[in-house]
């Protein structure tokens, strides 16, 4: 499950939906289906995360007077 660790939002948020299709069609064993679940539910808390960081650096911008971006300060992703 490390690969889900290294997975943009996008690349995250696209396995997700194909992982719902497939359960949503019931057309799979109850041992892939829960073994889906599984990786469904990785999938989803990975997309809650990266929004989560995207969240945090938007929170670090403020406007000027002028409009401009001011105060912000370097984001760790790490």
């Amino acid at each position: 499950m490390n690969e889900i660790a290294e997975m943009t939002f996008e690349q995250a948020l696209a396995e997700l939906e194909s992982v719902v299709t497939r359960l949503e069609r019931g057309d799979v064993a109850l041992d892939e289906s829960i073994a889906l679940y599984e990786r469904g539910a990785l999938l989803r808390k990975r997309c809650q995360d990266k929004l989560a960081e995207a969240e945090e650096k938007v929170s670090r911008i403020t406007l000027g007077d002028g409009g401009a971006p001011t105060g912000t300060q370097p984001f760790d992703a790490g």
